[in-house]
C-alpha cells in the first residue's frame, strides 16, 4: 500500500508542477503579447534581465524567510550556465529578428532531437522505438500548425545553430547541476537568477539597440506600460522556478516534449481572444497530431524499456573467473 501511495503522491506533485509551469508560461506569453505587439515594447532581452532581476529578490526574501538553505555551485560551474543560458535568449531573439517566423519555428522544434543526442551522449540514455516514434509525431504536429512561410539565409542560419545548442545546453545543465550538486530548484535559482540579472540588465539595452535600433531609456513609459512590465515581472518568478522544477523532476527532453502543449494552449487562446483568423485544417490537424503524440510519448516513456539510462559495472575478478563471456554486465536503470 505505501509504494502505491507514494507513487500516488509522485504523480500528483508531477501534475502540480507541469500545471504550474503551463499556467505561469502561458501567461507570460499572452502579456509580453500585449506589452511588445499593442503597446510597442520591443526590449525582449532588457525586460528578461528584469524577469531575473524579480526572481532575484524573491530568493532574498526566501533565503531571509529560512525556506532556502545554504547550497555550493561552483564558481566555473555558474559561469558556463550563465553563459548558455544568456547565448540561448539571445541567440533566440536574433534568430526571430534575421530569419521568418516559419524558420524560427522550425528551429526551436530541433532542440528535442539536440537534448536526445545530448542525453544519449552524456546520460547514457537509450530510447524505445516507440518513444522515439512519439517524439517524432509530436514534432511533425507542432510543425504542420505552426510552420508557414520557410525562408532561410546564412546569418539567420547560423543565429538559428547558436540559439537552439545554446538552448539545449542549458536545458541539458539544469538538470546536471541538480543532479550533481544535489540543488533543489530555489537554491539552483539563488545561485544564477543574480548574475543573469547583473549581465541581461548590462547587455540588455546594447543588444536591444542593435536589434530595434531604439533606446529603453527614450521609451514612453506610461502607466498600462508599466502595469503590463510588473505582471510580466511578477508571472516571470513561476516561470522560471517551474522550469526548474520541471527539468529537476523529468529531464529536458520530456520538458521540451511536454512543452509543445504549451505551444497548442498558446495558438487555441489566440484563436479565443484575438480572432480566427488563421485558423483552417491544417492547423487543426498539427494540433489533434501533436496532442496524439505528446500521450503517446508519456505512455511510451515511463513503460519499462521506454527510455532507460544505462549503467556500466566494472565486474570483480571473482565474476571473471566463472565468467569471461560476462566481464562487463549492463544495468538498465529507469530514468
Amino acid at each position: 500500500m505505501a509504494p502505491a501511495s507514494k507513487a500516488e503522491r509522485k504523480a500528483v506533485l508531477d501534475a502540480g508542477a507541469w500545471m504550474f509551469n503551463v499556467v505561469t508560461s502561458v501567461g507570460i506569453i499572452m502579456v509580453n503579447k500585449a506589452l511588445m505587439a499593442t503597446h510597442g515594447f520591443s526590449f525582449a532581452t532588457t525586460l528578461t534581465g528584469l524577469h531575473f532581476a524579480t526572481t532575484t529578490l524573491m530568493t532574498l526574501v526566501m533565503k531571509w524567510l529560512g525556506h532556502i538553505q545554504p547550497s555550493y555551485l561552483p564558481l566555473p560551474e555558474l559561469v558556463k550556465f550563465v553563459f548558455f543560458a544568456n547565448l540561448s535568449i539571445v541567440g533566440m531573439n536574433v534568430s526571430l529578428m534575421w530569419n521568418s517566423v516559419g524558420f524560427y519555428q522550425i528551429a526551436k522544434l530541433c532542440i528535442i532531437p539536440v537534448l536526445c543526442i545530448l542525453e544519449i551522449l552524456f546520460d547514457k540514455v537509450r530510447y524505445s522505438r516507440n518513444t522515439k516514434l512519439s517524439i517524432v509525431l509530436v514534432l511533425v504536429g507542432v510543425a504542420v500548425c505552426t510552420v508557414t512561410d520557410v525562408s532561410v539565409n546564412s546569418k539567420g542560419l547560423l543565429a538559428a545553430v547558436i540559439a537552439v545548442w545554446s538552448t539545449a545546453l542549458q536545458q541539458h545543465y539544469v538538470h546536471h547541476l541538480q543532479k550533481k550538486y544535489s540543488l533543489g530548484s530555489f537554491n539552483l535559482l539563488g545561485h544564477t537568477a543574480p548574475a543573469q540579472a547583473a549581465s541581461l540588465l548590462i547587455l540588455g539595452p546594447f543588444v536591444d539597440f542593435w536589434l530595434t535600433s531604439r533606446r529603453v531609456d527614450t521609451f514612453n513609459y506610461t502607466t498600462i506600460v508599466m502595469f503590463f512590465i510588473v505582471l510580466s515581472c511578477t508571472i516571470a518568478v513561476g516561470t522560471n522556478l517551474s522550469q526548474f522544477i520541471c527539468i529537476g523532476r523529468f529531464t529536458a527532453v520530456s520538458f521540451q516534449v511536454l512543452g509543445h502543449m504549451k505551444t497548442i494552449l498558446v495558438l487555441t487562446l489566440g484563436f479565443l481572444f484575438f480572432g480566427k483568423e488563421g485558423l483552417n485544417f491544417h492547423v487543426v490537424l498539427g494540433m489533434i497530431l501533436a496532442v496524439i503524440g505528446m500521450i503517446w510519448y508519456g505512455n511510451a516513456s515511463s513503460k519499462p524499456g521506454g527510455k532507460e539510462r544505462q549503467v556500466y559495472s566494472v565486474p570483480s575478478e571473482k565474476t571473471q573467473k566463472h565468467s569471461i563471456s560476462s566481464s562487463q554486465s549492463e544495468l538498465d536503470q529507469k530514468v
